[in-house]
């Protein structure tokens, strides 16, 4: 609704939503979205030797954004997708689809599960008995909470997720200022303030024109470098965090500059 009176007035708007489908060309979303997750995990476990994929998806408007990202980005990579079965939040669910991916088991070298703290614990443990340890286990920022992090059947799991650093330095000035932990995603608002305040500094008229906002180099914020992409989506660098002893190592930092085009 916004987005449409400031196209109107030929005004960009950046906005939170972490729903790609209200994202468009003048509407930018500065926000942690699925899509760069998934990108970046996958374009790891590739680097890593990985080269046959399946999904477990659970059955949630977040599974279905990030199970899109996954099938087209394993194309992308020219590895193969042997299978994808999706899941409802119980365990007789859970089981129908593992015993399905267990059919191809031999052929598959790395699982995907985007799924949280909710639907984590029930999954894992029926992948776990089914013996599917072998196989590596992928997954997104979602597995950044200590739920995840103490499910056995993820141990060894890798996940995309922004430097930590970045969070517990802006946490640790948030709360000697205002003596109370900030919300996870208060580095959003933060962010989007100092770059329209620094855009308004340094870029004159063109502050908010679209070759500025689209610079393919990005713009640095709390949780790493970031970029607007064209279609209004975004691209972050992200690090690698394998899970184990009930916590998260990372295991290859985020970049600290874009390549190529946005």
């Amino acid at each position: 609704a916004a987005a449409s009176v400031a196209r109107a007035s030929s005004r960009p708007v950046i906005a939170f939503s972490s729903d790609a489908g209200v994202a468009s060309r003048g509407v930018y979303l500065l926000s942690f979205m699925p899509q760069s997750d998934v990108r970046r995990v996958l374009e790891y476990a590739g680097r890593k030797g990985k080269k046959s994929y399946a999904a477990l998806i659970p059955s949630t408007s977040y599974g279905s954004v990030a199970e899109a990202e996954f099938t087209q980005t394993v194309a992308q990579m020219g590895a193969r997708l042997v299978a994808v079965e999706r899941y409802q939040p119980n365990k007789a669910s859970a089981e129908a689809a593992v015993a399905k991916i267990k059919a191809s088991a031999s052929q598959i070298d790395a699982l995907f599960i985007p799924d949280d703290g909710n639907g984590i614990p029930v999954i894992a443990s029926v992948v776990q008995a089914a013996g599917l340890s072998r196989v590596q286990m992928l997954g997104t920022g979602v597995w950044d909470e200590a739920t995840v992090l103490r499910t056995p059947g993820v141990q060894g799991g890798w996940y995309a997720a922004p430097e930590r650093t970045g969070y517990q330095n802006f946490s640790q000035r948030y709360r000697q200022r205002f003596n109370a932990d900030p919300t996870r995603i208060a580095t959003l608002s933060y962010d989007a303030v100092a770059l329209v305040s620094a855009l308004a500094r340094t870029q004159g008229s063109k502050r908010f024109s679209e070759p500025v906002l689209l610079n393919a180099s990005g713009f640095s914020g709390q949780d790493g470098i970031f970029r607007f992409r064209s279609d209004g989506t975004n691209d972050r660098g992200l690090a690698i965090y394998q899970i184990g002893s009930g916590g998260a190592q990372m295991i290859e930092s985020a970049p600290r500059s874009f390549g190529g085009g946005a």
